[in-house]
C-alpha cells in the first residue's frame, strides 16, 4: 500500500455503488473474490447449513442466538463488577521491600530449638 492507499484508509472515500460504472468492475472484482475466499474455506456451506437450520427451527434458532447474546452480556457485567469489587490495596514498591526485609529478619531471629535428648544413665 502506498502513501495514497494510507490517506484513502484514513480520510476515507466515497463509498462505490454498485451500479456506478465508475466502480461496477471493481465491485464484481471484489464480489467474485470473496466468492472465491468463501469458496476455499467452505464457508459458503457451513453458511448454507446455518440458513437451512434457522429456517427450519425458527423459534430454537431464536433462542440460542439471544441466549448467548445475553449470556455473554450477563458474563461481561459480572467481570466488571468482581474488577471494581477487586480493590486491592496500591501500596508503594518501598512498602513491599519493607515488609519483605521485616518478615526476613523475624524468620531468621526466631531461635532454633533443639530437640531435647533422653537421659540414657
Amino acid at each position: 500500500m502506498n502513501i495514497k492507499g494510507f490517506r484513502r484508509m484514513l480520510v476515507g472515500e466515497k463509498m462505490p455503488d454498485k451500479n456506478d460504472p465508475q466502480y461496477k468492475e471493481r465491485y464484481e472484482r471484489d464480489v467474485n473474490a470473496g466468492r472465491k475466499f468463501a469458496k476455499a474455506t467452505r464457508i459458503d456451506k457451513m453458511a448454507a447449513k446455518i440458513q437451512e437450520f434457522a429456517n427450519r427451527n425458527k423459534i430454537l434458532f431464536l433462542v440460542m442466538v439471544f441466549g448467548f447474546v445475553i449470556g455473554t452480556f450477563t458474563f461481561n457485567i459480572y467481570r466488571l463488577a468482581k474488577a471494581y469489587h477487586h480493590g486491592q490495596e496500591t501500596r508503594s514498591a518501598t512498602e513491599v521491600q519493607d515488609s519483605l526485609l521485616r518478615k526476613r529478619h523475624k524468620d531468621l531471629v526466631t531461635p532454633i530449638v533443639e530437640p531435647r535428648q533422653s537421659e540414657q544413665r
